[in-house]
């Protein structure tokens, strides 16, 4: 296992050279698994934004101005780099966010595979012609914004922060990039090691602990793009501080309360287990905007079902992120855990019961540190507030529906809209529910999974665009109609 260290010398990446803050300001971020002080990191203000947006606009010219296929070229090299330091960095992520390193092992080959695809796409970036008239030749060609803002969470860090630079990069922008503060060490050394093979400025990473950075960021008036994956409030805020700060586009990845519903017609024990897989227990710790965190059953499925869901929530191993048979690590923050346990006792308050978990797990190594247990919640109404606000975390909330209409209804009255879920043995039915579900992704007799380049994203409340696709690419561009006489 690869060892690293964090008690280092960490450094912003300002315009592809290491730098200070020019505040000299820095804080400590911890270990989630042990609560333990991890490393001291720098904590970007104003100025550090201005200096790197101002060290994008000096080298996006040259970088827009290579061929597409060089740009995708470049992307080939950081998937190599990054494949080269997996272990690393998968390891920065277990230590930062409390996440099982084995799943982090997998984010990093998930984010190699998402820069060779976008690379992919290089020629994907022309225009159109348009037959509008005989006498003139009439052409789109797609142009990038120049600097983009790309604001990632702390869920999946090393993920987010190679993979959503890929797009704007690839479209010719320079990007901006703002690390999760809680987890901010492996976006800091991506930031490191793809600096020797991007061109100087085409590439910054900040990280800071507070509102300042983002928002000096979004308020920018050299920043045109921005894209943030987070939660509905800060998805408010982005927009609100871009609109009074410029005419701005912007795409939001935001929350979900996603429900999966089981059809008395499903294989049940599939069901079961996908009910359990897809909460994110072991990827996450079900902090996961993605995760089916609603379970709707039909009144007819019976107590089978719910004891096989208990029994294989009860067997996800929860433990030190760094050991190979860990299934389930921590919570990134005390205060976040906080707020999950606050949510559980609501629950309880308002007539739910807890069928399994709600507690640290059994141990002397699990006193410290930001520990729960997967929690499954059975009794939930719809009118209950883990049944209407996302949790981002490891609680599962079981209700019961009546018939098709029910479930849908059910289903579609939160503000949310980002993923569902349907089991069910009949196409018909799937189809329909499918259609009927207001939501940007749904799965049919599966969950969690994302397919590469298929587009990603909510409805309503649950965001704004769609990401890795080639919807995501082209977002990056501006569209321009070009008009030639030919005589």
């Amino acid at each position: 296992m690869t060892m690293v260290e964090t008690e280092r010398t960490w450094k912003l990446l300002i315009g592809g050279r290491p730098a200070d803050p020019v505040s000299g300001a820095g804080y400590r971020t911890e270990n989630p698994a042990t609560g333990a002080p991890l490393a001291d990191v720098p904590d970007a203000g104003a100025d550090d934004v201005r200096a790197a947006v101002a060290a994008a606009e000096r080298g996006q010219p040259a970088w827009a101005a290579l061929a597409p296929r060089d740009r995708a070229r470049a992307l080939r090299r950081l998937a190599v780099v990054l494949a080269e330091h997996a272990e690393e960095i998968a390891t920065l992520d277990a230590l930062d966010c409390g996440h099982p390193r084995t799943a982090m092992l997998g984010d990093v080959a998930m984010a190699v595979d998402a820069l060779d695809m976008y690379a992919d796409w290089a020629l994907r970036l022309g225009g159109d012609t348009i037959p509008s008239t005989p006498d003139r030749l009439h052409v789109t060609v797609r142009q990038p914004y120049g600097v983009v803002a790309r604001i990632v969470p702390y869920n999946h860090p090393a993920m987010f922060a190679a993979t959503k630079i890929a797009a704007p990069l690839l479209a010719g922008n320079a990007v901006v990039l703002k690390a999760p503060p809680q987890a901010p060490l492996s976006a800091l050394r991506l930031g490191e090691l793809f600096a020797e093979h991007l061109p100087e400025g085409v590439l910054s990473v900040l990280s800071g602990r507070g509102a300042e950075t983002g928002e000096a960021l979004v308020r920018h008036p050299a920043v045109r793009r921005i894209a943030l994956i987070g939660s509905v409030r800060t998805g408010q805020d982005v927009l609100r501080a871009a609109a009074e700060t410029g005419i701005k586009d912007v795409t939001l990845e935001l929350g979900g309360k996603n429900a999966m519903i089981v059809f008395p017609d499903a294989d049940l024990d599939a069901a079961a287990a996908a009910a359990v897989r897809g909460m994110n227990f072991h990827w996450s710790a079900g902090q996961s905007c993605g995760s089916t965190s609603r379970l709707l059953l039909h009144e007819s499925i019976g107590p089978d079902f719910l004891d096989r869901v208990r029994r294989l929530t009860e067997d996800i191993r929860v433990g030190d992120p760094m050991a190979p048979d860990t299934e389930m690590g921590a919570l990134v923050t005390a205060d976040h855990l906080d707020t999950v346990r606050f949510y559980i006792d609501t629950a309880r308050e308002q007539g739910a019961d807890v069928l399994t978990g709600a507690e640290r797990p059994d141990g002397e190594r699990f006193a410290r540190g930001h520990w729960l247990r997967p929690t499954v919640l059975v009794g939930v109404r719809p009118e209950h507030r883990v049944a209407r606000e996302e949790i981002f975390g490891p609680v599962l909330s079981v209700l019961r529906y009546r018939d098709e209409d029910e479930a849908v209804r059910i289903a579609n009255a939160l503000p949310y809209g980002l993923t569902g879920s349907v089991w069910t043995r009949d196409l018909t039915t799937a189809l329909r529910v499918a259609h009927r579900l207001e939501t940007g992704y749904v799965w049919v007799n599966e969950v969690s999974r994302h397919f590469a380049g298929t587009p990603f994203g909510g409805w309503k409340d649950s965001g704004l665009g769609r990401e890795e696709s080639i919807e995501d690419l082209l977002s990056y561009t501006q569209l321009k109609s070009v008009h030639l006489p030919l005589s």
